[in-house]
């Protein structure tokens, strides 16, 4: 399937169906771009309580690297409705050709359970990583292996073929058992699988015998017996990383070691090699899990310091606003002051002025305007309401019979003709003026 119809395909699957149609899509089409043996397909997932709903999953291979080999797993990655909040659901489809290998990090059904899915978060979890911390870790811990196809002899060698008996499994609903089986893919006849890895505790308890790697990385790895190869101790924490140059001496040095004490193992003797050989793999067993450990514990005070550095930023952004608020309001009550100020010294000029004068003030050269316009105005005003006042005073004369209603009427009659005319006058001096009122 070419990218355009890869993302055709995904564009329909979240289109209604997801609540974060665009990061979903994003996060896909990064994953299938890095990962080409992965394509998208919507297909129908039965949950434990018997229900049912149409998700987005990756179906197809990854490359694995194992013994010097590259081999292509099966898997499928199915993501919720409400990716990328959730964690996907990730679980290994073996062909008719394959078995599983249970451990810690896959059951007998196929299920994968990984601390990177336990641990999953919106912000620094995607697709792309999860595939990547699972290759890290089925390339030290193949989770299938070749089926046996006839049965191996048990004369002549010295160790059993470590063949589990358990069935094919079938990757079952979250949660659930096998009871309700997980549609399966068609078999890839043609993608390599690495071999059954053995079943050695940790540390190892056997002396560790050196196996063969495939001499191709085309075809099934070969199904001979060995003694079961030595795997890291499982940690909880931050997901693997590639191991430094010294933990890569250390494994190079092992496996040079096991390859010269190969002829003396045909022996079934136990010789001061296979001791140097088992004390050297459980170093190295122990030093990869202390960088495990370091890794961790380091990338975890480091996502810490990120998330504070984060609050201290935007607690930065936060104040340096405030502060700019501040200044602002500081440069605004300074410019009020100073013409407070202003103001307040020409009253004291003006006050103190008045006070050395010795003719008496006249009250009408008190108020004056700066137009004409201004004057006119006042003035009608002023005239208003002496002529308000007037007419007060003629209808307390009527009340008390100093004036009769004839002398009265003719009075306030010729008063609110002249009232009138002032009105008049002060609306059009406030429409010239653009005043108000």
């Amino acid at each position: 399937m070419s990218p355009m119809n890869h993302e055709q395909v995904v564009s329909q699957a979240v289109a209604n169906r997801y609540q974060n149609a665009e990061k979903t899509k994003m996060d896909v089409m990064t994953a299938l771009h890095n990962y080409r043996g992965l394509s998208p397909k919507l297909d129908k997932f039965v949950f434990n309580d018997g229900s049912d709903r149409e998700l987005l999953n990756l179906d197809g291979t990854i490359p694995v690297r194992y013994k010097g080999a590259v081999y292509n797993i099966p898997i499928c990655i199915w993501l919720l409705d409400n990716h990328p909040f959730s964690s996907p659901m990730v679980y290994v489809k073996p062909t008719p050709d394959m078995l599983i290998k249970a451990s810690r990090h896959v059951d007998q059904n196929g299920k994968v359970y990984l601390p990177y899915l336990h641990e999953w978060n919106l912000n620094s979890s995607d697709l792309p990583g999860l595939i990547q911390i699972m290759i890290m870790t089925f390339s030290e811990m193949p989770p299938v292996y070749t089926k046996p196809k006839t049965a191996q002899p048990t004369t002549g060698s010295p160790y059993p073929t470590p063949y589990p008996t358990n069935p094919p499994g079938y990757m079952p609903m979250p949660g659930g058992g096998p009871s309700l089986p997980y549609p399966t893919a068609q078999p890839t006849s043609n993608s390599p699988y690495p071999p059954y890895p053995g079943q050695a505790g940790y540390p190892p308890t056997s002396t560790p015998y050196p196996v063969y790697p495939p001499t191709s990385s085309t075809g099934y790895p070969p199904s001979q017996p060995g003694p079961p190869a030595p795997y890291p101790p499982y940690t909880v924490g931050m997901p693997y990383s590639p191991y430094p140059s010294t933990t890569s001496n250390l494994s190079t040095q092992s496996t040079v070691t096991e390859t010269n004490t190969t002829s003396a193992a045909s022996t079934g003797t136990i010789t001061e090699e296979h001791i140097r050989a088992s004390l050297i793999s459980a170093a190295s067993d122990r030093v990869r899990a202390k960088l495990r450990d370091s890794y961790g514990g380091a990338q975890a005070e480091v996502s810490v310091l990120r998330q504070q550095q984060t609050d201290l930023n935007e607690g930065k952004a936060k104040v340096e606003g405030l502060v700019s608020k501040l200044e602002q309001e500081q440069a605004e009550l300074d410019k009020n002051i100073r013409v407070l100020r202003e103001r307040e010294a020409e009253i004291k000029a003006v006050l103190s002025r008045l006070s050395s004068a010795t003719e008496p003030l006249d009250v009408d050269e008190a108020v004056t305007t700066t137009a004409p316009l201004y004057k006119q105005l006042l003035n009608a005003y002023a005239e208003d309401q002496a002529t308000q006042d007037a007419i007060y005073y003629l209808g307390e004369a009527l009340r008390r019979d100093v004036i009769d209603l004839d002398c009265f009427l003719k009075h306030v009659r010729s008063l609110s003709r002249k009232q009138f005319q002032l009105r008049a006058t002060m609306i059009k001096c406030r429409a010239k003026g653009n005043m108000a009122g």
